[in-house]
């Protein structure tokens, strides 16, 4: 249960991340890859010539219950948070642990440029500009209303002199008209209803039915590690751990479905429950009791010597745990652009030497000068159908809990204004503390504490990065480090935080970003025929509640040797960008995209979930944003967006690139901080290990030598409407003559239809598999997944890595026909269509996430056509595919959880390397063909399967797929064969091809004794069925016996003799006739076809000599039920019986031990990582990693 001070965001400068979880075909929006910068910001432009995927946290809370929390949803945009895509969340039970340690993940992105929509963006407001400008009323529901610019957990939005003396022009229709329609203030969501308690609680109520019958209750403290004194560094985060698993209300509510956590970060503690509106066993209301489980935890907690000794180590373990350099990176980045105030050193996990030191009664104090009605907020959001009554419950909870007269007044008004309390820091009690500034134990002891409560959210002072701000400049920090693996620059800019309430506000918005997606596509453009010397750039513009301000980040990363380059390629694209600004075809084409993902999000208004919600209200009141549903904010984007003119969108855009594109002039807006993080050694081909030599003046010269190189405008890029014309369509369904085929060779259906699931297969004429379900879960919105077999266990051991380097290069090049990756990106930006590719150790799959709206749909199978039929395969694509594997494997030895996984996975698959990152040596082997055929051998017909989901027609999903999937010509394999092997069976009721009744045969073989009644009944009062005395005896054994067969058949013919990759056994019975019949089916190559078929004659003979054991029957009797019926009828007998199977004995057992610190081991070369362990060895630099082998 602890707080980080930022997500990851500097994973890529301490590993390169892990290719195979990178998304391949990165062909969504600029904001199709994301990244949090430092805080949980919102809305940033992602610019990835290499498309990497951000690596996963590898910070998990290890709390005692050792149960992952869950993740924290953090809306996402500029300005104000986005909506963030309906993810229902599962329902059970109550998962304790500290969500702050992760709450802060990565997310995946929405297709198109959405994220973006400020959220500002809200329902029923039906302003139009025409109406606004024709002086047409706007209505404005009637809300209790308690948070505001005011309230002590929202950002400061003051700004300096001379950001307010730049006059705002504004170039459209009528001007005063114009100024008269932005200056109104946005609509706010009509559903949220606020409200505050005599005792100062302020609620915050919102109706929301997904998940149904569930609802999520948060109490935020305004209080964090910001408010902690020299001595209490992380208090703040002690008590959330004492409090919140101290609750026996809390424990009560365990079993009844709910979930319950917390975090503590800079500027708030949260506790939160999840949990279902009734019980299940007697539907009685648990509101009452999930309210009075947070009244006791935030108001009212015990601080026993036990509890708080208990947390105590565990929070100590958390530190420890913490420790990673991802966490270091991090603090670093933080301490440098908060130099100036508490925000750099007050991290909510604290220091251990004062957590060893606290007593209950230190820890009881600070609980009492901050946890307290007046300074908390209660968020309750889900299916809340009685609104009064919710009022009532609250009420009745925690109205009589600290009277507001107990209270710490809100701090008057002084000659300094909002401010005043940064420039009169709190004086701590006592005479001699006011005078030495250190607190005296006495004194506290005997003096009543006085509860606080700040009026500014955090309660820091910062330096802001505006143009004419006189302050000298910081000259670039350096962060070197062993485990750091890649080379990254952060250059960051501090303004404050800018409200969105009105239009003009969210025009604002709309045309920075705009602006700057343009990036993204330029970085690519520019350096699309070559290697760039960049790993990444990206560009994050970003406001953030907890730091109490808004933050510009250029983040670029490189590989060690190309940082000068790197530097000069990313500031040199930001000066032209400034400079020239986006063209009219740039404007044009982002802002259609804007408005189409804004109104895909209108139209999932009834489908987000509740905590997606929540999270995106407290996020923008802690701003100071308007908050707004999803259409009032589709609607409010429209109005804004017919105001916006070309010349508006580059001055707003120029001024946020200032600080970079002006760096070194007179009176240009000076960066917060510029932080490098950098390795210690680097790998130089033939030379080996040496030391990084990197100083300041150095990436300062760099800096300034990118801005001297010479600009050109961007010229303007064709985009295509489509990548099919009707013409060539209507060519190829001539030559093709696609149609649907019968799905089995025995009976002719084309079609079959499953009633409990409502999905639809077909079969197509070139063999695609197609599964399709029609759903409106998300309005509007189709998912497509193309399925290949195969995978990485295809690579033999002279390729290995080239599916997974094959993969990573078709995604790496991006084009398909004669069109560029930016075209093909810019189509996918105009369709909303997100894509991706990417393999494992069994398959290949492309999975495409798009709108229905404007022939989306189309759009995503013209493209899934194009790259079966039309993909392009070049060598630099190659090339940054192989170097980014080859710097992963390298990555490897600097982190101890990943080298202790790779030796484990390398132990126990006995070095198969198809499991693992691909070595330098065999990276070495691979060719650009060689890849390609890897990949693409496995795209045959009846090997690839597509299913389709979404909110369409079935007139519309079969068109497309005969029209784009059907005219795929399908290759054969260069090198095939095939072989049967068949043989004489009974019919289904045990009649022989000579006509006897096999039942006779029984009977007279088995003896008397072997007859028993046709059925009895067990303890339980299962009834038991004595199978051989039944009429379809030889049907169930004979089914049964064909599973089994055929599982030994897959087992040993194809994955332990790797002669076959398909091989089936079937079997053909009939009613009538006196006869049936197997058939072995196996599909092979020329050279292996013989050794198949004696593999599956011994198979089929070898059941005498080894007997089939009655774990392959349990396995093989299949029960096809509901899952939920399943699901409620599991006992705890099943599941030991289920553990029975697992192989947990000593002889079966693998074990690796990672140790770090004082004994760790030495060093080791790419040849002895690739040789891996035999028994024992270092993992080289950072630890030791020991393992055991089961004995045979």
């Amino acid at each position: 249960m602890a707080s980080f001070p930022s997500p990851p965001l500097a994973a890529a400068a301490a590993s390169a991340p892990p290719p195979r979880l990178a998304p391949g075909l990165s062909l969504a929006a600029a904001a199709a890859v994301r990244r949090s910068s430092l805080a949980r910001r919102h809305s940033s432009v992602v610019l990835h010539p290499s498309a990497l995927a951000a690596p996963a946290n590898p910070l998990r809370c290890t709390h005692r219950r050792a149960v992952s929390p869950r993740l924290r949803r953090r809306t996402e945009a500029l300005g104000a948070a986005a909506w963030s895509s309906a993810i229902g969340g599962g329902v059970g039970e109550e998962r304790d642990g500290c969500l702050s340690c992760c709450r802060v993940g990565r997310r995946r992105g929405r297709p198109g440029l959405a994220r973006f929509s400020p959220c500002a963006l809200p329902h029923a407001s039906g302003l139009s500009l025409h109406s606004g400008l024709s002086g047409a009323k706007v209505r404005h529901r009637h809300i209790l209303h308690a948070a505001g610019p005011d309230e002590p957990h929202v950002a400061s939005p003051t700004w300096s002199e001379p950001a307010l003396d730049k006059p705002y022009e504004d170039q459209a229709i009528g001007r005063e008209e114009l100024e008269g329609f932005l200056n109104t203030p946005l609509p706010s969501h009509p559903k949220l209803v606020r409200g505050q308690l005599n005792n100062g609680l302020r609620y915050l109520i919102l109706p929301n039915k997904v998940p149904a019958n569930r609802f999520e209750a948060h109490m935020e403290v305004h209080v964090g590690s910001i408010d902690e004194e020299e001595d209490e560094q992380g208090i703040a985060h002690m008590i959330e751990h004492v409090a919140f698993l101290g609750s026996k209300k809390r424990e009560k509510l365990l079993g009844t479905g709910a979930r319950s956590n917390a975090y503590t970060d800079f500027h708030h503690t949260v506790f939160h429950i999840h949990s279902p509106t009734k019980t299940k066993e007697y539907g009685e209301d648990l509101l009452p009791s999930v309210l009075d489980a947070l009244n006791e935890i935030a108001f009212h907690p015990k601080f026993s010597s036990s509890r708080v000794e208990k947390e105590r180590r565990a929070i100590l373990s958390e530190l420890q745990m913490m420790n990673t350099i991802e966490y270091r990176v991090d603090c670093q980045l933080l301490q440098h652009l908060h130099s100036e105030n508490k925000l750099s050193e007050r991290f909510p996990i604290g220091l251990e030497e004062q957590i060893h030191k606290w007593d209950p009664d230190k820890i009881r104090r600070f609980h009492e000068r901050w946890y307290y009605p007046a300074n908390a907020t209660l968020y309750l959001v889900g299916e809340i159908d009685d609104i009064p009554r919710a009022i009532r419950e609250i009420e009745a909870v925690f109205e009589h809990t600290l009277p507001e007269s107990e209270a710490a007044p809100m701090s008057t008004a002084s000659p300094f204004g909002a401010m005043a309390s940064l420039f009169a820091p709190k004086l701590p009690g006592g005479l001699a503390a006011s005078l030495t500034g250190e607190r005296s134990p006495a004194v506290d002891k005997i003096k009543p504490v006085k509860r606080e409560r700040q009026a500014i959210r955090p309660p820091v002072e910062h330096k802001w990065s505006l143009p004419g701000v006189s302050q000298d400049a910081k000259p670039p920090a350096i962060f070197q480090h062993e485990l750091i693996q890649s080379f990254s620059i952060n250059m960051f800019c501090k303004i404050p935080v800018s409200q969105v309430q009105t239009y003009k506000d969210l025009r604002s918005v709309l045309m920075k970003r705009i602006f700057l997606s343009a990036l993204h596509f330029r970085i690519n453009t520019r350096y699309k025929s070559s290697n760039p010397p960049f790993t990444s750039v990206e560009l994050d513009h970003s406001d953030s509640g907890r730091e109490g301000c808004t933050v510009t980040t250029l983040t670029v990363t490189a590989e060690p040797q190309n940082w000068r380059s790197a530097i000069k390629v990313a500031v040199h694209e930001v000066r032209r960008l400034k400079e020239f600004g986006v063209t009219m075809g740039e404007m044009t084409r982002y802002m259609d995209a804007l408005i189409k993902d804004s109104e895909q999000l209108a139209m999932m208004i009834d489908s987000v979930p509740s905590v997606d919600n929540l999270d995106f209200i407290m996020e923008s009141d802690a701003l100071g944003h308007t908050v707004m549903d999803q259409l009032q904010g589709h609607e409010s984007l429209l109005a804004v967006a017919e105001t916006v003119t070309l010349e508006e969108v580059n001055t707003v855009g120029a001024e946020v690139l200032e600080f970079i594109s002006d760096y070194g002039k007179p009176n240009a807006p000076l960066p917060a901080a510029i932080v490098a993080c950098v390795p210690k050694k680097v790998h130089i081909d033939g030379v080996g290990e040496t030391y990084f030599e990197i100083h300041p003046e150095g990436i300062t010269d760099s800096i300034k030598a990118g801005l001297e190189e010479h600009i050109y405008p961007e010229p303007e890029l064709e985009v295509p409407k489509e990548l099919i014309t009707q013409s060539q369509l209507e060519d190829l369904k001539l030559q093709c003559k696609p149609s649907f085929a019968s799905l089995s060779e025995e009976e002719n259906v084309v079609k079959i239809f499953d009633n409990e699931t409502g999905i639809t297969q077909r079969r197509l004429s070139n063999g695609i598999s197609i599964n399709y379900k029609i759903t409106q879960n998300e309005a509007r919105v189709g998912v497509m997944r193309l399925i290949v077999g195969g995978g990485r266990a295809t690579e033999d051991s002279e390729s290995k890595g080239s599916v997974i380097v094959g993969v990573r290069t078709l995604s790496e090049g991006g084009c398909v026909g004669n069109f560029s990756r930016e075209q093909v990106e810019l189509f996918c930006v105009n369709n909303l269509i997100n894509c991706s590719l990417e393999s494992n150790e069994e398959f290949i799959f492309m999975e495409f996430r798009f709108a229905l709206r404007d022939n989306g749909m189309r759009a995503a199978f013209q493209l899934l056509h194009m790259v079966l039929e039309h993909n392009v395969w070049l060598e630099d694509a190659f090339d940054r595919a192989t170097q980014l594997y080859l710097s992963y494997y390298r990555s490897i030895p600097k982190s101890l959880e990943r080298s202790t996984a790779h030796k484990l996975m390398l132990a126990m698959l006995n070095h198969d390397e198809r499991f693992v990152e691909p070595s330098p040596h065999s990276l070495q082997k691979l060719t650009l063909q060689s890849v390609k055929d890897a990949v693409m051998n496995q795209f045959v017909g009846d090997n690839m399967e597509v299913s389709i989901v979404g909110d369409f027609t079935e007139e519309e999903v079969e068109s497309c797929v005969l029209d784009y999937l059907g005219t795929v010509f399908i290759k054969d394999t260069d090198e095939r064969a095939c072989a049967y092997i068949a043989g004489p069976a009974p019919n289904r009721w045990g009649f022989a091809t000579e006509g006897n009744d096999l039942f006779n045969v029984i009977r007279n073989s088995s003896g008397d004794d072997q007859v028993s009644e046709s059925a009895n009944s067990d303890l339980t009062g299962r009834k038991h069925i004595d199978v051989r005395n039944h009429s379809l005896f030889f049907g169930i054994t004979l089914s049964l016996l064909a599973e089994i067969i055929n599982s030994r058949l897959f087992t040993t013919v194809r994955d332990s003799m790797g002669l076959t990759y398909d091989v089936s056994f079937e079997l053909n019975l009939f009613d009538k006739l006196d006869l049936g019949w197997y058939v072995i089916a196996v599909t092979s190559t020329p050279g292996k076809v013989h050794k198949a078929v004696d593999a599956c004659k011994g198979v089929l003979r070898g059941l005498h000599s080894n007997r089939i054991v009655e774990r392959e029957l349990d396995r093989e009797i299949s029960c096809i039920k509901e899952l939920t019926m399943l699901y409620e009828s599991a006992t705890i007998e099943d599941l030991y019986l289920a553990y029975e199977h697992l192989k947990v004995d000593e002889s079966s057992l693998f074990a690796c031990i990672g140790i770090a610190g004082a004994e760790s081991g030495e060093e080791i070369t790419d040849d002895e990582l690739d040789t891996g362990l035999h028994g024992m060895g270092p993992v080289g630099g950072r630890g030791l990693s020991t393992m055991t082998r089961p004995t045979t």
